[in-house]
């Protein structure tokens, strides 16, 4: 844990508390930290107004705002959240309040910095994402059995390149594998049947909270 008298402190996009849209844990309530700031620009990126807007917050001021909900489990999210220093920090103040914390990573940083507790939610990029070369796959040693991968995919190529990873590095004989359509671009149910007809351990990630919600707003 940090020292007690170091004050440390996060760029904040925004707090809110909304349905988890993706991941194992779809479909439940869940407070989300956004933090401030990312490394990539994927072609799809739907959270682009995360790049620069933010403010600095103290720890200790981010959790009096997740007090304020009834809910144990809380998404560290961006951006990119580990491009700022303290975010360990923060995931280990949360935990130590007694949270479920998932943290969602792009798979470009370093992910062993992160505490073992916490739950990693990461991204390897595919092509269409214009950022498949910024991918450091020595993550994948880092996951725990509890970690989650996950591959959005946006065409055939996408999707082979993610089948390709998945099989060389044997991802989910350890951990829980998803494939994501890039919202508005790939179908679902062509995804789902490729899924299929390969015969993948691998579960079709739909964006709940753009089903529920209109897929523009913010904050939910």
């Amino acid at each position: 844990m940090p020292d007690k008298k170091t004050v440390y402190q996060v760029i904040v996009n925004e707090i809110f508390y909304s349905i988890q849209g993706e991941s194992s844990y779809a479909g439940s309530p869940c407070i989300f930290v956004r933090l401030t700031g990312c490394n990539l620009r994927c072609t799809y990126c739907d959270t682009r107004y995360a790049f620069h807007e933010g403010i600095g917050m103290n720890l200790s001021d981010i959790r009096d705002r997740i007090r304020k909900y009834n809910c144990r489990l809380v998404e560290i999210t961006g951006g990119e959240p580990l491009i700022q220093k303290a975010t360990p920090q923060l995931i280990d103040m949360l935990l130590a309040d007694r949270y479920t914390v998932l943290l969602e990573t792009n798979g470009s940083q370093d992910i062993s910095i992160v505490n073992k507790d916490c739950i990693k939610i990461m991204d390897i990029k595919c092509p269409s994402s214009g950022e498949e070369h910024k991918n450091y796959f020595y993550n994948i040693g880092h996951l725990g059995e509890k970690d989650e991968i996950k591959f959005v995919i946006g065409n055939r190529t996408d999707y082979e390149y993610a089948k390709a990873i998945v099989e060389t590095n044997g991802l989910t004989e350890k951990n829980t594998v998803f494939f994501s359509p890039v919202f508005g671009i790939m179908k679902p149910e062509i995804l789902a049947k490729w899924i299929l007809n390969d015969q993948l351990e691998i579960r079709l990630n739909i964006q709940l909270h753009k089903i529920i919600w209109n897929p523009n707003a913010r904050g939910v």
